[in-house]
């Protein structure tokens, strides 16, 4: 029996793979999408501040697609150490030995992600909408965050 739910651990993979195909997918498409954006900008000629912009606010969404990626790379990477596989050669920086861990490094990208997101709010401000209510969200949940993360490491 003890055998039997041993290698139960084992069905661990199945959400290590669909995390990976959907990484991949997502640093495929930011890739993608990041060369069509600088075929267009060239194609196009027009060098103002209004395609700089444009071309920042696009550059913005490709490193948050490009982050989020990166983040279900990390998971998955973490979830195959932890359940399948521990002998992986990884970086120290992606060495997982625990789910606190796991956990620590998804903050640590979220946090990152939070303030990419906010940037991308903050450059295509227009002066008309409210920008300190998402701010002071995006804020407080990297506050608690933060918290959470330096209070961990005190213990």
């Amino acid at each position: 029996m003890s055998r039997l739910l041993s290698a139960t651990r084992y069905i661990a993979f199945i959400p290590v793979v669909c995390i990976f195909l959907t990484a991949t997918a997502l640093l495929l498409f930011g890739a993608v999408s990041s060369v069509q954006t600088i075929i267009e900008v060239v194609a196009a000629g027009e060098f103002n501040s209004k395609v700089g912009k444009a071309l920042l606010l696009k550059s913005i969404e490709h490193v948050d697609m490009f982050l989020l990626g990166t983040v279900l790379y990390v998971i998955a990477m973490g979830l195959y150490e932890l359940f399948i596989d521990d002998t992986l050669v990884l970086p120290k920086w992606l060495e997982i030995h625990d789910l606190d861990d796991l956990k620590d490094k998804l903050i640590g990208v979220v946090i990152v992600v939070l303030g990419v997101l906010f940037l991308g709010h903050a450059i295509t401000w227009d002066g008309q909408r409210d920008l300190l209510n998402p701010g002071a969200g995006v804020a407080l949940v990297i506050a608690a965050l933060a918290y959470f993360l330096s209070n961990k490491k005190a213990k």
